[in-house]
């Protein structure tokens, strides 16, 4: 039974879709998008949830109760998981065990996603299946101070619940990737090619894999802009 007093801000939910990176990519799934970011990504593909120099936030953002995104979750049909995702999640992270107990009890697997900016609450970890953790690169265009807290990202990886995700333009950029694995003592490592169209995802990625398995890392696309395009609610 879920908390009806639980309220989170919530960008969109949608689905059934498939999970389009990482680990678990192809897997059915229903998202749930929340709002609010405490990093400002220049290529972020998700600035409506942030960025209210471009966006309304009276229009993109909207207080739910968790019986009402659950319920948004039953009309999907049979999904294998529930993705929490973002702007950055874990800022509401105190709000969110309900969710989670309730997408727990409809036996969905749980995985968040966040930047690894904030170290998970212990009642929310046990809760969550997989944190698809993606520290952010230079190439964010965010100060290292704000970016990069290898605390939590430590913390993360003690918590042996995590795969680190790094979005790269380019193998140039696998040394910083490297610096940041070997200071963290980083296990599972994803590279995933940043972009929001299909044909430069795939020029990216073929860049990308000669150098991606030469260090023993993975290797991941972006499934539903290939699907879909940068397209909302996919």
């Amino acid at each position: 039974m879920t908390d009806a007093g639980t309220t989170l801000v919530v960008s969109e939910v949608f689905g059934p879709t498939f999970q389009g990176e990482g680990p678990s990519m192809g897997r059915t799934a229903a998202f749930v998008r929340l709002g609010r970011c405490n990093l400002a990504c220049t290529w972020c593909d998700t600035p409506y949830t942030w960025d209210w120099s471009r966006h309304d936030p009276a229009v993109e953002l909207h207080e739910l109760s968790t019986e009402d995104v659950l319920a948004r979750v039953d009309t999907m049909g049979p999904v294998a998981l529930l993705v929490v995702t973002g702007g950055e999640p874990l800022l509401q992270q105190r709000r969110l065990p309900p969710l989670l107990r309730g997408a727990r009890d409809r036996g969905l697997r749980v995985e968040v996603e966040t930047a690894g900016t904030l170290a998970p609450d212990p009642e929310v970890a046990a809760l969550v299946d997989r944190f698809n953790v993606s520290p952010k690169l230079a190439n964010s265009g965010n100060p290292v101070e704000r970016r990069l807290h290898p605390e939590v990202l430590r913390a993360f990886e003690a918590g042996g619940k995590a795969v680190f995700k790094f979005v790269v333009q380019g193998p140039g950029e696998l040394d910083e990737v490297q610096a940041v694995v070997d200071e963290c003592a980083l296990g599972e490592v994803w590279v995933m090619p940043e972009g929001t169209d299909a044909a430069a995802l795939t020029e990216r990625m073929q860049g990308l894999a000669p150098a991606v398995l030469e260090r023993g890392w993975h290797l991941t696309p972006r499934l539903h802009v290939h699907l879909w395009g940068d397209r909302r609610g996919t």
